[in-house]
């Protein structure tokens, strides 16, 4: 008699093959959910692998809020996932379920005694799927974990866990060694409405793209072509320990130097001052896994307040690793070349720059008066 259905979050590699076998063995239904999210994936053979691997049925969906509705579609009582116990994964995923399935149950596989007493490591996992004939793309010569989507690719364990191991020149996918890349740079336009790209054009070729995808794809190709995205950092999880991981973003990478330099163009000064520090808070919010949170719904409409006019155009270009600003314009800019002019007065006064300089100089003044008789009295 079965336990129940389990919806299984499966991505077809070594983790969530072997949990959709192993929770076949304890009893369950499972129903395998594969999310296309930009990565590069044969879906079609990651679904006949579920199905020859025993689950009762497969899904693959575009959208990622599809994983909550398949399971109240399916009346799953279950929903379940290949997160390791350490990690950040397991937070975002089962917070997300919580907020839009509360009354759903989480299996999480990897915080389950009788499951990681049983597999300690990968090397574990290799030999379970090798007995029970489980197919999986990962060998013992390439250990290290990835995880791939439209965004970056994200690599870590294995090797990688010893953070002196420089990342072997085989692990990127997304991206040429900038030493390898072309000789000859990519010049692009890119054009952002209310802080949203809306255009990419590369100026030498004449191409553009206008839809969100095509953007972004466009972006990753060329970005990968120069090497452009490629980090190697040690993060705090927010569970308590650091890691280390090493991550490609050419398209992201892009977007974000060009939005930067549009935003700074035409953002008043002290709104941007308040804004970067809630984008550190949105970026809180969402790495440890609070993106359904009232707070972090509230953080999302001042930055989207933000953006209103955050307009125009960035020229840049891409070479050898690098992203480089040449140039930019707006109709909402800020920026006033007569009155910042070394050779035109213009509408200010040098002489109030006195007054200003001898106001902020109060504080320094007290500050250092102060310190002096704190020394002498010592």
């Amino acid at each position: 008699m079965s336990k129940g259905t389990v919806v299984l979050a499966y991505s077809g590699g070594l983790d969530t093959s072997c949990i959709l076998v192993w929770l076949k063995e304890q009893g369950y239904d499972v129903i395998a959910f594969l999310a296309n999210i930009g990565q590069e994936e044969d879906f079609e053979a990651a679904k006949k692998k579920a199905v020859d691997l025993g689950a009762k049925k497969v899904f693959i969906e575009d959208l990622r809020s599809e994983f909550v509705e398949i399971a109240r579609k399916e009346g799953a009582q279950f929903v379940s996932h290949g997160a390791t116990g350490k990690g950040n994964d397991q937070i975002r995923f089962e917070l997300t379920c919580y907020a839009l399935y509360p009354e759903v149950k989480i299996i999480a596989p990897w915080r389950i005694p009788e499951f990681y007493n049983r597999f300690q490591g990968r090397k574990d996992l290799m030999e379970y799927a090798q007995k029970r004939g489980i197919p999986v793309p990962v060998t013992p010569q390439a250990p290290w974990s990835m995880d791939a989507n439209l965004m970056h690719i994200s690599y870590e364990s294995g090797i990688l866990e010893n953070p002196k191991s420089h990342g072997p020149a085989d692990l990127y996918l997304m991206t040429k060694n900038p030493e390898d890349a072309p000789n000859t740079p990519d010049v692009l336009e890119i054009e952002f409405t209310n802080g949203v790209p809306v255009k990419v054009t590369n100026i030498k070729e004449g191409q553009s793209k206008d839809s969100p995808l095509e953007i972004f794809s466009y972006l990753n190709e060329i970005g990968g072509k120069h090497g452009v995205g490629r980090i190697d950092i040690v993060e705090n999880r927010s569970i308590g320990m650091k890691s280390r991981g090493i991550y490609e973003t050419p398209g992201g990478t892009i977007l974000f130097k060009a939005h930067l330099d549009i935003e700074t163009f035409t953002m008043d000064k002290e709104v941007r001052r308040i804004k970067q520090a809630l984008s550190i808070k949105f970026s809180e919010f969402i790495y440890n896994g609070f993106w359904y949170s009232p707070e972090c719904d509230f953080v999302r409409h001042c930055i989207t307040k933000s953006q209103e006019n955050v307009q125009g155009r960035v020229q840049l270009s891409v070479f050898k690793g690098q992203v480089y600003i040449l140039g930019r314009e707006s109709p909402k800019s800020l920026y006033n070349e007569e009155l910042v002019s070394m050779d035109v007065q213009g509408d200010y006064d040098p002489c109030d720059a006195s007054g200003f300089i001898r106001i902020n100089a109060v504080r320094l003044r007290e500050h250092h008066r102060l310190q002096s008789l704190a020394d002498n009295k010592q």
